[in-house]
Order: structure tokens, then sequence, then C-alpha cells
């Protein structure tokens, strides 16, 4: 799985800061390095919508088509998907869960489901079937490549949900990657969020409440 962050809206805390203080009339106070102070009072006082004039955009490699399915879910993202009534999903590669691998008899029940829809999928070419109509054969497991494009307070919504010790273990993969790259290029914005690699967990920190 790789994770790269393929475009960010420039100087964007600084942008959150003069959109932010637009709604205050408070331009002047404006100055170098007050943007970090600013933005962590407007998401301690809720005022998140100010975030949103700030993107980023990411391409994700190397998860399943289980993972796609739950990440489109978010809908005030934009999204590009490998597609499967296009591409040739011959020799597809795919993702096993570390629980299936772990486990001798359902790693061997995994990869013959694999294989069997591998040759599935290749009998049904081969009668003629369009890939359009041949992809319904094959399994959430199969690889795929997706563009993912949010503003700063839907990223943030996303990974307080998809981080969390309850999310499914891929997304909160992918997830954690996405939020360990958006402290680095906005740490105001995403400052709150704590990280525990050893867990793979991640959440909001919100004090004593």
């Amino acid at each position: 799985m790789k994770v790269t962050l393929l475009a960010v809206t420039p100087d964007a805390e600084k942008l959150i800061e003069r959109a932010g203080r637009t709604c205050y009339l408070s331009l002047p106070r404006m100055g170098q390095g007050t943007e970090s102070r600013f933005i962590r009072m407007l998401i301690g006082s809720g005022h998140e919508s100010v975030l949103e004039h700030a993107f980023a955009t990411f391409r994700v490699n190397g998860g399943s088509r289980a993972f796609t399915h739950q990440i489109v879910r978010h809908r005030l993202c934009s999204f590009s998907q490998q597609s499967q009534r296009y591409v040739d999903e011959k020799g597809f590669e795919y993702i096993e869960p570390r629980s299936v691998t772990a486990d001798k008899e359902a790693h061997r029940i995994f990869e013959e489901s694999v294989d069997s829809a591998r040759k599935s999928y290749d009998k049904l070419q081969q009668l003629g079937i369009k890939k359009e109509d041949a992809r319904y054969v094959l399994p959430n497991a199969v690889e795929s490549e997706i563009v993912i494009s949010a503003n700063f307070r839907e990223l943030r919504h996303i990974f307080n949900i998809r981080c969390a010790k309850s999310a499914q273990w891929e997304i909160r993969k992918i997830c954690l990657e996405m939020l360990r790259i958006m402290k680095e290029v906005a740490p105001s914005v995403f400052a709150d969020f704590t990280m525990d690699e050893e867990k793979m967990i991640a959440g909001v920190d919100r004090g004593d409440d």
C-alpha cells in the first residue's frame, strides 16, 4: 500500500487564517506565524467551516476494492478510481487480511477462492464476455488505485472516524498514512490528532473532556 500526496492548497494555513479573519474583520492582526494560534482557536471554538477553503489530493495504490467501497461513502470528497470496466484484471493482485494469513486453513480457503475467481474471469473473457460483465466474478480483495480530493474539514471528519480503533484495519492503515502526511503539511489544522503507531490508531485529543 502506498499513499502519495499529489497536491495541496499553497500556503493553506495562511489562506485559512485570511478567510477566518474576514469573518471577524481582524485582517490587520495577520502577521508572520499568526496562523497557527488562530487556526487552533477556530478549531477549539468549533468554527471549522473556514477549513473548507483548503484542499488536498492523494493517490492510494495497493488498496483493495473493499477499502474503496468504504472510502467513497464520504460524499464530500471527489474520487477517480481504476476502472474494472476498461482495465483488464487478468492476473490481478489482491489484499489478504492478516487474520486470514495467520490461520493456515483460512489462508488455504482464501487462496482457493481468489484463484477460482481469477480462472472464472479468464474463462468468461475467452467466451467473448466483455470486461465490464466478466468483472462481476472479481472479489473485494482485488487491488485498486484511487485518487481522493477533499477539503481540510472533511479530512478531519474522515480521520476522526477512520483512524479510530473501531475502524476496519485496512481503511484505518491508509487513513493513518494520510493523516501523517497532513500533520506535516498543515500541522496547525491537524495538531489535535494524536497518533499511536504501535496500536495503529489515532484520535482527537480533547484534553480532559
